[in-house]
């Protein structure tokens, strides 16, 4: 019987769990959350939407969307407009104080991944990369649904 610590999958769930804390705590340091980062990349890349777009943008929950929405709004990187098309909806942009906001996020972000593949050399990291996208995109086209984005 293989122990269940030679196990790949159990590799990569204690692995993950390793990661999630690593930027969790990276994004803390800086007074973040992650979902923070993922909402001013989102509006950043794909443009202002409504909080429900940017939730199936994002993949975060809508709870979780409004909690991130508030302290984003309030911090003064987004704004909230009423929808021309339908007053009971908002769209959400980002203020160019979200845009630095996000830059400084990113440079966050980068920092914890270096801190995560450290042991890894360059080829190492791509190879590692390439093997999980394989992984991700065969699970994805299989129905599996994404749980969340950084």
């Amino acid at each position: 019987m293989e122990p269940v610590e030679n196990m790949p999958s159990w590799m990569l769930t204690q692995t993950a769990a390793h990661a999630g804390r690593l930027v969790s705590e990276g994004f803390a340091a800086v007074g973040a959350r992650g979902y923070h980062y993922r909402v001013l990349s989102a509006l950043i890349t794909d443009g202002p939407a409504s909080q429900a777009d940017l939730g199936r943008r994002t993949g975060i929950h809508l709870s979780d969307m409004v909690t991130a929405l508030n302290e984003l709004e309030a911090s003064g990187y987004i704004r909230r407009v009423p929808n021309p098309d339908d007053r009971r909806r908002n769209i959400i942009t980002i203020t160019g104080h979200g845009i630095e906001r996000a830059e400084a996020l990113a440079l966050q972000a980068r920092a914890v991944q270096e801190e995560f593949l450290a042991p890894l050399d360059e080829a190492e990291r791509a190879q590692l990369t390439a093997l999980l996208r394989k992984l991700y995109d065969h699970h994805l086209s299989q129905g599996f649904p994404p749980l969340s984005k950084m």
